[in-house]
């Protein structure tokens, strides 16, 4: 009788967005058949890889870095293969190669299916060091059915892909043009989910929203079609998904957010900016006030719900009155939460070649400016959830003895004390207190409906 063969241990870290998540988790499942199990530290790993992400800034310094601290465990370990994928990857391949003798080989985000391959070829060695396609079909096509999830969530990568091309942004020379998965492959992957135990899935996409699969019938179907037939799934209770663009907000997708209970009241949409002047600079292709009127509009189907976005400031010419306009946009929004940054150049983009760059020490100081407003209408709108009662989707045990931990519809964290036989399961939770990032309740029945969080959180505000 042959012997099992040795469990090979494989490290991947993450940087950057959930789709880089999402396929960190399918790199997993793709090498889980050569006998690799993931391992939580590099050192002693027969596979390190780094499934980097292009958007922020220092992306590249990041990696290198990261790359000389391999340098000591791979002497330790002659044999240790190191792999960079993701839109670094994609991007800087051969420079990579050329740079850093390190890493044995280099496979961009719509190639990562073929890593079995490189691994089996000690890729360096055998002279196919870069793979850096853009075949997304292929891709997918290849990706085993099985995947190894933990908990009652999980993410679902339905598009990929971006045709914007905003000024600013790296993505559509990185991960290719927009594709859709067909309806009938997301659906089986979903039931498949929800056969282990998923609850709730987030939907990912560079433009989700975007979604034109094409369904049962040989129609593109949208968005709002696709997560009707995710709601049927048994046992599939929340769908949420990301990221989207304002560009892509159907009236049907809209519609559904008032008429479909499984879609959660929550919305990431992005707008960088508030001045129009900017907003076209950016090639965003909306002005600020239509992104406002799409924002009543949303509110209109779905009074509950909850906004984030992105911002960029200082970009390329962006002024004080610039800058104003960004800030009165917010004001009138009302985030629930969000993301901001300083504009930093991305090599290749358009944006990078621009005049009149703004100074960093006024980057700095308008991004404090910034945060400081959406930090406190973060805070009211938790402050706002206070004595509601809400469903908590429970996903795991708290630092605390006895302590479990969940999500609000409204995607914020939520402590409670609780047995570990509610992880996997929604109850209603009290809630009683706020922090910045988080909220605490009991375990209790539903009470009398308080205002919505948005109207508490503007008169908080007020």
């Amino acid at each position: 009788m042959s012997e099992a063969p040795a469990q090979k241990r494989l490290f991947i870290k993450t940087y950057g967005c959930q789709m880089n998540v999402y396929d960190s988790e399918r790199m997993a499942d793709v090498l889980r058949p050569l006998g690799y199990a993931l391992t939580d530290t590099p050192e002693g790993a027969d596979l390190v890889v780094l499934n980097t992400c292009h958007i922020r800034e220092k992306a590249s310094e990041k990696l290198y870095s990261d790359l000389g601290r391999l340098k000591p465990f791979k002497a330790d370990k002659p044999g240790m293969q190191i792999a960079v994928a993701g839109c670094v990857a994609q991007a800087e391949g051969g420079e990579i190669m050329n740079r850093a003798k390190v890493v044995d080989f280099v496979v961009g985000p719509q190639s990562y299916h073929r890593l079995p391959e490189l691994v089996a070829k000690t890729a360096r060695a055998a002279g196919e060091a870069l793979i850096a396609d853009f075949a997304p079909e292929a891709k997918f096509d290849a990706l085993p059915d099985a995947r190894a999830v933990s908990g009652p969530t999980a993410f679902l990568t339905v598009q990929e892909g971006c045709d914007k091309f905003c000024t600013f942004c790296v993505v559509p020379y990185t991960r290719g043009a927009e594709f859709s998965r067909p309806v009938t492959a997301i659906l089986e992957e979903a039931r498949r989910l929800a056969d282990q135990g998923v609850r709730e899935v987030t939907l990912l996409g560079q433009n989700v929203n975007a979604y034109n699969g094409i369904g049962p019938d040989g129609k593109p179907s949208t968005l709002a079609q696709l997560a009707y037939a995710l709601a049927d799934i048994p046992g599939l209770d929340r769908i949420r998904y990301t990221t989207s663009h304002p560009r892509d907000m159907t009236d049907d997708l809209i519609a559904a957010h008032g008429e479909l209970s499984a879609l959660m009241p929550y919305l990431h949409l992005p707008v960088q900016a508030g001045s129009d002047r900017v907003l076209k600079a950016m090639n965003r292709g909306h002005t600020a006030e239509s992104y406002l009127r799409l924002v009543e509009r949303i509110r209109a189907a779905r009074p509950d719900m909850a906004l984030s976005g992105d911002f960029i400031v200082g970009f390329p010419g962006e002024t004080a009155a610039d800058f104003e306009a960004t800030l009165d946009l917010v004001r009138a929004v009302n985030y629930a939460s969000a993301f901001s940054f300083k504009y930093s150049k991305r090599p290749g983009t358009p944006a990078a070649a621009m005049s009149n760059q703004v100074a960093e020490d006024e980057k700095a100081e308008r991004l404090a400016r910034l945060q400081a407003l959406l930090d406190a209408q973060q805070a009211a709108f938790n402050a706002a959830q206070v004595g509601r009662t809400i469903p908590v989707l429970f996903e795991r045990e708290g630092r605390k003895a006895g302590q479990i931990v969940g999500r609000s519809p409204y995607l914020r964290p939520v402590w409670a004390m609780g047995p570990p036989s509610l992880i996997g399961e929604i109850a209603e939770v009290r809630i009683d207190s706020a922090a910045r990032g988080s909220l605490s309740g009991a375990l209790g029945r539903p009470t009398a409906t308080p205002p919505t969080p948005r109207a508490a959180a503007l008169e908080a505000l007020a």
